[in-house]
C-alpha cells in the first residue's frame, strides 16, 4: 500500500517541492528517509498520537517515509500533516481523489490539532502554477494568501483535513487583496521628525543618507539623542514598492517573525540588535541556518548603538554583506544565500566616559584612552561607513522653544525625489538603485568634478589621511547632496559637504 502527497522544503528564502512517499509492509521498525533531520523524525511520534486522538488507528506493521529528492535535506516540524495524511490515504481509512492537487504542510499536536509553521510565503510561491491549491495551518492562512492564483486553505485540524480532502466539507479558500493590504499599510510610523527639537545639522546628514542609501555613524555624547533620530530614519525613507514588500516578507517568514495580524511587510525593518548580539545571530546561520539581523533589515536599517561595545569578530563580518549586499551561509553538503541588502546605521559616544570634546562637560579618560577606544572599530569597517556625524547636544533653550519642525513628510518628499533621480540615472543597471549601491569605475563616470572640486578634495585627502575608499565615498555623498539640490554637476559646495562628513576618522578625531 503507497500514497504520496506533496510538501515543500525551504532553503534560504526559495522552497522546494517535495513528494512524500508513504508505504505500508511487513516489518516492525518504522522509518522516514531522504535527510530528515531530527523534527522531521520525531514526527513519527507526534503522528501516532495525533492519528488515535482523531479517531483513526495506527497500523502495526512497518510504515516507511520517503522525502523525495533524498539530497535536499527537511528540517522541521511542518511535514506532520503529510505524512499523517499519506498514512491514512495508504491504509485506506480516507480515500482523497483531490490529494495530488494540494501542497499540504502543517505541524500536528497530539490532540491532532494544527499549529502555524515557518516559511509559509515561499512555499505558497513554489506551489503556484504547480497545484490548484495549498492546505495549510488556518493560522499560516492569511499569509499564504498574499500569493494570488492559488486557493489557499485553513484547516484547525487533522480531522478538518480529512473532511476537506474527502468532500464532507467545503472550505472557502481564504483571499486577500494583495495590492490593497500592501497600500493600506504604507509609511505607518510612530516616530516623526516634527517631535525633534534642534539637531538640524543631524537630520540634514540622516536625509543625506536616506536619499543616497548611505551609511552613516552618529558620534557624540550619552543623551544627545542619537538613538532617538535614528529610530526616525525609516519615516524618511523612500516607501516599499511591491517587490521589497514581498521579498522582505519572505525573510521574515522563513524566520518566524511576521506578525500574524498583517501577514505582509509593508513599513521598512528597523532592527537594532544589543552589543551581546553573537557574530551567528547577527549575520545568520547555526546548525539550521536562519536569517541573521542582517537580513532581517533587508531593505530598511540596521542601528548598531555603541558600536565600540560589540565584539570586533562580529563586527569584522558585517564588511562583506556591506559590500556585497548578501550573505552565503556554507555548510558541509550545501549552500544558503540571504539577502542583505540594508543600511547601516551606527552610534557611539567619543571616548569611555563619553565626554570627549563635549561643549560644557570635561573628558576624564586618561591619555590614549580615546584613540584605544576607536581603535575597536577597524579601518576598513570605518571606510565603508559613508558620513561620519557628530552629535552635540541640544540647549534647554531649543528644547523648551515649542517651534514647528519639518515632518518626515516633508523630508521624505525630498528624498523621493532625490531617488527618482538615481533610479533614471541607473535605469540601463537594473541591480543598482542607488548613490552609494555604485561600483568604483561608475563612480568615475558618474560623479565628474571639475578642477577646482579636484583641488579642493585632494587637500582635504591629505589634511584627513584619508583612503582610497574613502575618495569615492566622498564622491558619492557629493552626488547625492547635488541630487537633493536638483543639480546636474557636483559643484564646490556639494563637495565640501560631503567632506566634513568624513571629518571623524580616527586620526583627526583622536588628535
Amino acid at each position: 500500500m503507497l500514497a504520496k502527497i506533496f510538501g515543500s522544503a525551504v532553503q534560504g528564502v526559495q522552497a522546494y517541492p517535495v513528494t512524500i512517499e508513504v508505504s505500508i509492509g511487513s516489518g516492525k521498525d518504522s522509518a522516514i528517509v531522504g535527510l530528515p533531520d531530527s523534527a522531521v523524525k520525531e514526527s513519527m511520534f507526534r503522528m501516532d498520537t495525533a492519528v488515535k486522538q482523531s479517531g483513526f488507528y495506527m497500523p502495526r506493521q512497518r510504515v516507511v517515509v520517503n522525502l523525495a529528492p533524498a539530497d535536499i535535506r527537511k528540517e522541521g516540524s511542518a511535514y506532520d500533516l503529510p505524512i499523517a495524511l499519506g498514512v491514512l490515504q495508504a491504509t485506506r481509512q480516507m480515500r482523497a481523489p483531490q490529494l495530488e492537487d494540494y501542497l499540504i504542510m502543517g505541524e500536528l499536536s497530539l490532540d491532532g490539532s494544527l499549529r502555524p509553521i515557518k516559511g509559509v510565503l515561499p512555499i505558497a510561491i513554489e506551489a503556484r502554477g504547480k497545484f490548484k491549491g495549498i492546505l495549510l495551518p488556518k493560522e499560516n492562512a492569511d499569509e499564504g494568501a498574499i500569493v494570488s492564483g492559488l486557493d489557499v486553505i485553513g484547516v484547525e485540524s487533522l480531522t478538518e483535513a480529512v473532511d476537506f480532502l474527502e468532500g464532507r466539507c467545503h472550505i472557502e479558500p481564504r483571499t486577500k487583496d494583495t495590492r490593497d493590504l500592501f497600500f493600506s499599510g504604507l509609511n505607518q510610523y510612530e516616530e516623526d521628525f516634527s517631535h525633534v527639537q534642534g539637531q538640524e545639522n543631524i537630520k540634514r546628514a540622516l536625509e543625506i543618507a536616506a536619499a543616497g542609501g548611505h551609511n552613516a555613524i552618529m558620534i557624540g555624547p550619552p543623551g544627545a539623542g542619537k538613538t532617538m533620530l535614528a529610530r526616525r530614519l525609516p519615516s524618511i525613507l523612500p516607501p516599499l514598492d511591491l517587490r521589497e514588500s514581498l521579498e522582505t516578507t519572505k525573510i521574515h517568514s522563513v524566520a518566524g517573525k511576521l506578525s500574524k495580524q498583517d501577514g505582509l511587510v509593508t513599513s521598512r525593518p528597523f532592527r537594532a540588535p544589543h552589543h551581546t548580539i553573537s557574530d551567528v545571530a547577527l549575520v545568520g546561520g547555526g546548525n539550521t541556518p536562519q536569517p541573521g539581523e542582517i537580513s532581517l533589515a533587508h531593505n530598511g536599517v540596521l542601528f548598531l548603538d555603541e558600536l565600540p561595545e560589540f565584539k570586533r569578530a562580529v563586527l569584522e563580518v558585517l564588511r562583506q554583506p556591506l559590500e556585497e549586499r548578501r550573505i552565503a551561509i556554507s555548510r558541509a553538503r550545501f549552500t544558503v544565500e540571504f539577502p542583505a541588502s540594508f543600511m547601516l546605521i551606527a552610534s557611539m559616544n567619543p571616548c569611555p566616559c563619553g565626554y570627549y570634546n563635549h561643549p560644557e562637560k570635561e573628558c576624564v579618560c586618561p591619555p590614549g584612552a580615546v584613540q584605544r577606544y576607536l581603535n575597536r572599530i577597524s579601518g576598513p569597517l570605518l571606510d565603508r561607513i559613508d558620513l561620519h556625524v557628530e552629535v552635540t547636544p541640544v540647549s534647554f533653550e531649543k528644547i523648551a522653544h515649542q517651534s514647528r519642525n519639518e515632518s518626515s513628510e516633508k523630508i521624505r518628499e525630498r528624498v523621493i525625489a532625490a531617488r527618482e533621480l538615481q533610479l533614471k540615472r541607473f535605469a540601463e543597471h537594473p541591480a543598482i538603485f542607488s548613490n552609494a549601491m555604485m561600483p568604483s569605475p561608475m563612480v568615475q563616470e558618474v560623479c565628474i568634478v571639475q578642477p577646482s572640486g579636484l583641488n579642493l578634495l585632494k587637500t582635504a585627502m591629505q589634511r584627513l589621511g584619508l583612503s582610497a575608499r574613502a575618495y569615492d565615498r566622498i564622491l558619492k555623498v557629493s552626488r547625492t547632496i547635488a541630487d537633493l539640490a536638483g543639480a546636474a554637476e557636483i559643484g564646490n559646495e556639494h563637495l565640501a559637504e560631503a567632506i566634513q562628513y568624513r571629518s571623524l576618522d580616527r586620526e583627526n578625531w583622536a588628535g
